[in-house]
């Protein structure tokens, strides 16, 4: 079962940059690799990935085959208001995974 973890500070001044880090677990298949009887593997990758603050989107991120199993991925933002920060992974075959944090800004 996919488990996600993200870092996101539970408090920030207005104004700060604050750093967000997510990582998915997600056993990733390129789709270029062959059994040993010449079978053709399915490709099984998180596709995209998003995050909203507060309903705006403030982050995006399209993966391809090369992206490693279990992505890490960390950006910046700047602190402006109270809120809560929700994050969504898409992937191939119907995977769809979510996850959620709040900060408190002052």
């Amino acid at each position: 079962m996919p488990a996600a973890l993200v870092n996101v500070p539970a408090k920030a001044r207005r104004g700060a940059i604050i750093e967000i880090k997510t990582l998915m677990s997600h056993v990733m298949e390129p789709g270029y690799r062959h059994t040993a009887a010449g079978e053709a593997i399915p490709r099984d990758i998180i596709t995209s990935f998003t995050c909203r603050f507060n309903g705006a989107e403030i982050f995006r991120a399209d993966l391809y085959p090369a992206i490693a199993a279990n992505p890490f991925l960390w950006f910046f933002t700047t602190a402006t208001e109270s809120g809560r920060f929700a994050f969504e992974w898409i992937g191939d075959n119907g995977f769809v995974a979510t996850a959620a944090a709040t900060i408190t800004v002052d």
